[in-house]
């Protein structure tokens, strides 16, 4: 076997040969994370629509609905351990082989709650039990995202990381449309049925997505980039040591530079589907279409921003994608506020641009940052934490607030706060990254190898 050029260059002879191994490496992470997320997003769907009243029934449906959502946020909350047991798997033995437990758990998991008997059947078990499940998932998701990532980017030609990177991010539209999809496919069963057993179909479903994955992750080799690390043993005995000791600054504010990219998509479709058919007039199979074209909007739109990140300044790209939201998040709940269906999908197709495209370009972004022998645990932990704080608690936050103030402005506030927090942490990342870089910091220069 050749060993790869540590530099990150590629010699002309073997150019056409990489070229295909970089594409294969692409599509690979793409079908893996639209898989893995299809099973995390329909648990959310589910628990905006459903949970409540099968798992929680003696609940008000407000109360209802939040402890819904806090097993939601349970997911999230097991993240980070995810990103730390898999995060040191992957950087000690590989990305592949951790990709590979990670898929098996995420749906062994989804297909165990599609089984589940409800709190009618089994009492206080089966909240239990599904909280438990909802932690599987959440460990899984936490492994899958950094190792996926890296797939993709160490596996990019010279200054395209970035663009190679969105390759997995795109998974996570992708999924969430699926997802969307296949709730809207059930959305027309009556009550009794969609209560009683229709739910339980797209959990069911995704063990025929988890072969199909397994199948494709089983025909990629290792990186070249980690099987340089391997052959010359430099592998990190512990990386989350390494990670919290060399680099703390940089995982804070990967953690909040990540924040629009994963927490708004939750305040739009899980919050704002609980919201619409609870509070407004929306049916589930009507809003249900609002976030379904809303999605298709943001699978064509997401890739846009990998591209605009590569042929701009960064911090000008950055500025760029996320600006746009100030004005549009708002604008989006006044639209849905009005009833139209025809508004509905104008305002949240026209907010669903801006974090999407910034969201092509986040993980490319953090796998520039850290040196690959701990990169898979810095990003997963960057990112998990992110999700954890942020993502799984925004349709919490978002219907506490909604329930306490009686006004959906001040859940229009928290999701202004997501991006400006966001905005001064990702600049402040680029900054000091390039700061790094001229000082010959180890991390810059893992970023600066294949610069993007």
């Amino acid at each position: 076997m050749e060993r790869p050029e540590r530099s990150g260059t590629v010699g002309a002879e073997h150019a056409p040969a990489r070229a295909r191994e970089a594409r294969k490496a692409g599509i690979t992470a793409f079908v893996g994370t639209t898989i893995e997320w299809f099973d995390f997003y329909i648990y959310g769907s589910a628990s905006a629509l459903v949970l409540g009243k099968i798992f929680f029934p003696e609940a008000s449906p407000a109360l209802g609905t939040l402890a819904a959502f806090a097993t939601f946020w349970v997911g999230f909350l097991a993240r980070p351990l995810g990103g730390v047991v898999f995060g040191h798997f992957g950087d000690r033995f590989g990305r592949k082989k951790a990709l590979i437990i990670t898929l098996v758990l995420m749906g062994g998991a989804t297909f165990c709650v599609g089984l589940l008997p409800g709190y009618a059947q089994i009492g206080a078990a089966a909240p239990v039990l599904l909280i438990a499940l909802r932690m599987v998932q959440g460990v899984a998701m936490g492994g899958e995202w950094g190792g996926a990532v890296l797939i993709a980017t160490e596996y990019a030609p010279p200054g395209k990381k970035i663009l190679y990177g969105a390759f997995a991010q795109q998974g996570s539209p992708v999924g969430n449309l699926l997802a969307t999809l296949a709730f809207l496919g059930i959305a027309y069963l009556s009550d009794s049925a969609f209560e009683s057993w229709g739910w339980r179909l797209p959990f069911l479903a995704s063990a025929v997505l988890v072969f199909i994955g397994l199948f494709i992750r089983l025909q990629l080799s290792e990186t070249p980039e980690m099987r340089a690390i391997i052959e010359s043993k430099q592998r990190s005995k512990l990386p989350i040591k390494d990670v919290l000791g060399r680099f703390p600054i940089l995982v804070a504010l990967g953690v909040g530079a990540g924040t629009a990219g994963v927490a708004i998509t939750y305040v739009k479709t899980t919050f704002a589907l609980s919201w619409a058919t609870k509070e407004l007039d929306f049916s589930r199979s009507s809003f249900l279409m609002v976030i379904t074209i809303a999605l298709v909007v943001q699978v064509f739109t997401q890739p846009l921003g990998a591209v605009l990140a590569t042929r701009v300044n960064l911090k000008r790209a950055v500025l760029w994608m996320l600006l746009p939201e100030i004005v549009l998040l708002p604008a989006m709940f006044a639209l849905i506020n009005t009833g139209s269906m025809g508004l509905s999908i104008l305002g949240m197709a026209l907010a669903t641009a801006p974090h999407a495209m910034y969201y092509a370009a986040l993980a490319g972004l953090l796998a520039q940052v850290f040196p690959v022998e701990v990169r898979y645990t810095a990003i997963s932990l960057c990112y998990q934490l992110c999700t954890t704080l942020f993502a799984g608690t925004a349709p919490i936050a978002c219907q506490f607030l909604l329930t306490r103030t009686g006004s959906i402005a001040s859940v229009v506030a928290l999701g202004l706060g997501y991006v400006v927090l966001t905005l001064v942490c990702a600049i402040a990342l680029i900054r000091r990254s390039n700061v790094l870089a001229s000082q010959g910091s180890p991390a810059a220069v893992a970023g600066t190898r294949t610069p993007a």
